[in-house]
């Protein structure tokens, strides 16, 4: 008997909890939903200053929902606002924050063009890629310019490869380092999307935690022999990691995207690097290496 009573009086206590939880969701919920509205209406009504912390709430919180809130804030008047209201609805759906983007490529704003340039690189989205090249050629803004090549990067589209190897084929100049650095990075980027479906950070393995160690474990195909932007590419690259009047910031990027695409034919080159002065670049060649050989 006193087995029995234990066991109903957990069952009542069980549904207890149940009411309890249903009712703290249903409260949470219901307070979210007034956080929202305030939000929402500091972005409509509130000063500079609040609606870009409205802007920083609504990204925090990492919602489409959330993010769908910040669109209105994409036409404010002032453009501080609108730049905040970027990076405000990167967790939309990737089609529906790229389309709600989009339209500011065209803002009188150098600023905000160059900042919408990287959100729609966050957003991933190929409808994004005409537009960014369209930027590439026509802004005259050169930071506008590289947060489009970083943007094509982070896309991963192939079709944009042959657009960054344009930037690459003119001779280097003092004012186009960071051009022609973010060039190579993307085309080294759009081949990793490529081989691993991700996206990938220039930074030397060698000098992260083993944690970070990831490029061991990974396999890498031949890009070059079924890709005609790819087989162009490793050409234009290899003379950047020759030319030691080129920076060494793009003359690492150029050996990570070697690597990277998977060409064995760049091999010889890639160990002529690994006592390099620079040892960054040697870190990136060995690492380049490590990928080709599987």
């Amino acid at each position: 008997m006193e087995s029995f009573l234990n066991s109903k009086s957990k069952r009542e206590k069980g549904k207890l909890w149940l009411l309890l939880f249903a009712f703290l969701a249903c409260f949470a919920g219901n307070v979210f939903g007034q956080n929202l509205d305030v939000l929402a209406e500091k972005i409509r009504t509130g000063s500079t200053e609040q609606k870009r912390d409205a802007l920083f709430q609504l990204r925090n919180l990492e919602t489409a929902e959330a993010s769908r809130i910040a669109i209105p804030a994409l036409q404010d008047s002032n453009e501080i606002v609108r730049v905040t209201a970027t990076y405000s609805i990167i967790y939309l759906p990737s089609d529906e924050a790229a389309q709600v983007l989009l339209p500011l490529l065209q803002d009188k704003s150098p600023f905000v063009r160059k900042e919408t340039c990287y959100a729609l690189g966050k957003t991933k989205n190929p409808l994004a890629v005409q537009p960014l090249l369209e930027i590439l050629q026509k802004d005259k803004f050169p930071e506008v310019k590289v947060a489009s090549v970083i943007a094509l990067g982070e896309i991963g589209e192939v079709g944009a490869i042959d657009f960054l190897l344009k930037i690459l084929q003119n001779n280097p100049k003092d004012s186009e380092v960071f051009l022609r650095r973010s060039a190579a990075r993307s085309i080294g980027q759009i081949a990793q999307i490529q081989q691993i479906k991700l996206s990938y950070v220039v930074t030397p393995e060698s000098l992260l935690p083993e944690k970070y160690d990831t490029f061991a474990n990974l396999k890498y195909s031949n890009l070059a022999e079924t890709n005609s932007s790819f087989q162009k590419s490793v050409s234009v690259l290899l003379s950047i990691l020759k030319n030691e009047k080129e920076s060494d910031d793009v003359r690492r990027e150029a050996a990570f995207a070697l690597g990277t695409i998977g060409d064995k034919s760049v091999i010889a080159n890639l160990q002529n690097n690994l006592s390099a002065k620079d040892y960054y670049l040697a870190e990136i060649c060995k690492e380049g290496l490590a990928k080709i050989s599987k």
